[in-house]
């Protein structure tokens, strides 16, 4: 499948597209630009700077949304309000990255440090009430995360280990076992990634230029090529939720490489998505 060009460059380094009716369409992120973006129904690009860094939103259960920052997070209210909680860590040199929320309606996410050490980088879990857990470490560029359709269990990509792993899910143990789902060359790094209605796991590769579709079993079944190599994350969305939306990076790039690299493409697939699941805070 070749995925088509929806809007023009608008983003430095594109990240975490999520398609929500609540919200009205598909948000995303310009992650070292600091905003949220929202695609309206006329092609429209709008933009909301929400801090240094916004590096994954989701929507909440009551309007508006959260939003990974920095060094922790954001609740947008519907009404336009915007709540900072309280920095997670005070290491400047570490930046969150991306995420997601479990069945529980608690989000979690993963952060990376700028200089990409090796092991600087965990995984974070915001719960309802604001409380934030530590729940993984020695991490090293924590990226993509969704659940199977039933829930149990959790894809997980650490960038650095060229693997998605998969964990088994339980709201009180949260994730556990983690084993490898699907291991890629020396040269293949997993980015985001979401989960259709069918279990089956769709994860941009960054530098690649593709999106391949895994099936439950860990079996790559469909592969979409896009017109520039930055692909950064998927996600499923459109009103019958079967038009995959890929998100690009212009990060390393000069003025005139590149001139699709930071837009925003998409293509129609014949396995649907599932609504977006939603923070419970």
């Amino acid at each position: 499948m070749l995925a088509e060009q929806l809007t023009g460059p608008v983003c430095h380094h594109g990240e975490g597209p999520v398609w929500s009716s609540s919200w009205g369409g598909l948000r995303w992120v310009d992650m070292l630009a600091g905003d949220v973006l929202a695609l309206d129904a006329d092609g429209t690009v709008r933009r909301e700077h929400v801090g240094d860094v916004a590096a994954a939103v989701r929507p909440r259960r009551d309007g508006g949304a959260v939003v990974a920052v920095e060094r922790g997070f954001a609740l947008l209210g519907a009404d336009g309000t915007r709540t900072t909680l309280d920095p997670v860590w005070e290491d400047r040199s570490i930046r969150m990255n991306d995420g997601g929320c479990d069945p529980d309606g608690r989000f979690w996410c993963g952060s990376m440090a700028y200089d990409q050490r090796p092991g600087a980088a965990a995984l974070y879990r915001l719960d309802p009430d604001g409380t934030v857990s530590r729940e993984l470490g020695h991490l090293t560029i924590s990226n993509g995360l969704d659940w199977s359709p039933d829930g149990s269990r959790a894809y997980y990509a650490d960038t650095a280990t060229h693997r998605i792993d998969v964990f088994d899910y339980d709201r009180d143990t949260g994730l556990t076992g983690r084993r490898p789902f699907v291991r890629f060359p020396d040269d293949g790094n997993p980015d985001g990634l979401t989960v259709d209605s069918a279990g089956g796991v769709w994860v941009a590769l960054y530098g690649s230029g593709t999106v391949h579709r895994y099936d439950a079993d860990g079996r790559r079944d469909a592969v979409v090529e896009v017109p520039t190599a930055k692909v950064t994350a998927c996600t499923l969305g459109g009103p019958d939720l079967d038009r995959l939306f890929v998100t690009t990076s212009r990060e390393g790039l000069g003025p005139d490489d590149d001139p699709l690299a930071g837009s925003l493409f998409h293509v129609r697939v014949d396995v649907p998505g599932r609504p977006a699941r939603e923070f419970a805070g």
